[in-house]
Formats: structure tokens, C-alpha cells, sequence
């Protein structure tokens, strides 16, 4: 299972939001480029990058800082944020992004999301965030009609890289984090799952090991305020599970 460390932009900072808020954003005074940089140094195999500047419709705001972060991260890249276009698609793409998440989108427009999947297959990402049982879209403030279930069925014969998870519920309420959302979607997807929103310490990502068809999760704020250090996490992602015995 691999470990993602996640930078989230706003305003050319690294910053968390709670509960979505995208107007009190919790702001880390650190470089984004030499972060991302630092992360590669630890073993980071992959970065996660949101622009939450071109999830508000201003998609120019860090365009140059976020090419500098996926020339200089040392690391592939994979951007998601207001993207709701093939051309969006392609720049970012031609610019160097490994891989391109669409979430919001997806709601709105999952033709986009099929047909970016059989131009690009296993570099297009899909984004399911979901709270109270149901899939939300605009960075987490508007809830769809859709299930998650026939939600993710939808695009499970596309050639998509992951389908990323997030337990908003989990991740909004500072619980523990909770197995059964991320364990239940990943049956319905023939994609890799990367969980998001459960792991608030190394107990968690020891746990997510053992679900079916996740092959990681993302991480950010964690890493920022220094509850996880990246190093351990990756020890312990690292590691194999150990076979469950089975009951008799």
C-alpha cells in the first residue's frame, strides 16, 4: 500500500480546510515546492495536489506555482481541482501531471469522465467524496441525488488509475476513522481504491492494509501539524499484513 502526501493550495499557500470551508482555511507557513521536494527526499512515491483556488472557478491563480510543484516534486504528480473540461484535462496533462482527478465532474458530466479515461487510460482519477450517505460535489458543499454504490458502478468498466474515497463523515467529525464505507465501495470498482479522510495515525493505515482492492490512502494535515511522520507511515504502509486465519 502506498502513502500519499497531499498538498492543498489556496492563494499560493498549503493550507487544510475544516468541513470544506473553503472561507477559514487552516494555513501552514511552509514552501510548497521544497515540501513537496522534502517528501520525495522521505520516499514519497506520489504526490496529491488540490488547487482549491480553481475549484472557486480561478483556475489561473496557482497555475504557475502548481507547474513549478510537478516540475520540481521529483515525484509523479496527481492534480485534481475545478477541472471540468478536456482542454483543462489536456493542459495539465502536456504540462507534466501524471495523473488528472476529477470529482465534481464526475456529478455533473460522467461522460467527461469516460471519455478522458479512454484518452488517457490509467491516468484519469475518480473522486468520490461522500457525507451522509450520499456523493458530494463542489469541494464537498453541494450533496448530489446519486447513491455511492451505483455511483462508482457507473464507471467500472473504464480504464480509470484509482478511484479515491473520502469518508466525509469520518473526516469532518474527528472520529475514529471507520473501515466500512472505504471496505464496501472498493467491491465496487475493478479500479484501485485510495482511501481518504481515515488516517489520523499509524493504527489506521495498519488497519486499511487489510481491505480489499485499496492500494493507499492520502495524507496532509496529519503530516502538517506533525501528528504523522511520512518516514513511519511509509515503514508501516510498507510492511506486509499478515495472513487473517481463517474461522472454523
Amino acid at each position: 500500500m502506498i502513502i500519499i502526501p497531499a498538498i492543498e493550495l489556496q492563494k499560493g499557500r498549503c493550507v487544510s480546510l475544516y468541513r470544506g470551508r473553503l472561507d477559514e482555511p487552516q494555513i501552514w507557513h511552509v514552501d510548497p515546492v521544497n515540501t513537496a521536494r522534502g517528501w520525495a527526499q522521505a520516499g514519497a512515491q506520489m504526490l496529491h495536489v488540490t488547487d482549491f483556488d480553481a475549484v472557486q472557478g480561478k483556475p489561473d491563480d496557482n497555475r504557475d506555482l502548481v507547474t513549478s510543484i510537478i516540475r520540481q516534486a521529483k515525484m509523479p504528480v496527481q492534480l485534481g481541482g475545478g477541472i471540468q473540461t478536456m482542454d483543462g484535462i489536456r493542459r495539465w496533462i502536456d504540462a507534466g501531471a501524471a495523473r488528472i482527478v476529477l470529482s465534481s465532474a464526475a456529478v455533473h458530466k460522467p461522460d467527461l469522465v469516460k471519455e478522458a479515461a479512454l484518452t488517457w487510460p490509467d491516468r484519469i482519477v475518480l473522486a468520490v467524496d461522500v457525507f451522509q450517505g450520499k456523493v458530494m460535489a463542489g469541494g464537498w458543499r453541494t450533496q448530489s441525488a446519486f447513491d455511492p454504490e451505483p455511483f462508482i458502478r457507473n464507471f467500472a468498466n473504464d480504464p480509470l488509475a484509482a478511484v479515491i474515497v473520502t469518508d466525509i463523515d469520518s473526516a469532518i467529525e474527528d472520529a475514529d476513522a471507520s473501515l466500512s464505507l472505504i471496505t464496501k465501495l472498493a467491491a465496487e470498482t475493478n479500479a484501485p481504491v485510495i482511501a481518504r479522510g481515515t488516517v489520523r495515525g499509524l493504527d489506521d493505515i495498519s488497519r486499511l492494509k487489510y481491505v480489499p482492492h485499496v492500494a493507499g490512502t492520502i495524507v496532509s494535515r496529519t503530516l502538517f501539524d506533525k501528528t504523522l511522520s511520512l518516514s513511519e507511515a511509509l515503514a508501516v504502509a510498507a510492511t506486509v499484513p499478515e495472513e487473517i486465519a481463517p474461522f472454523v
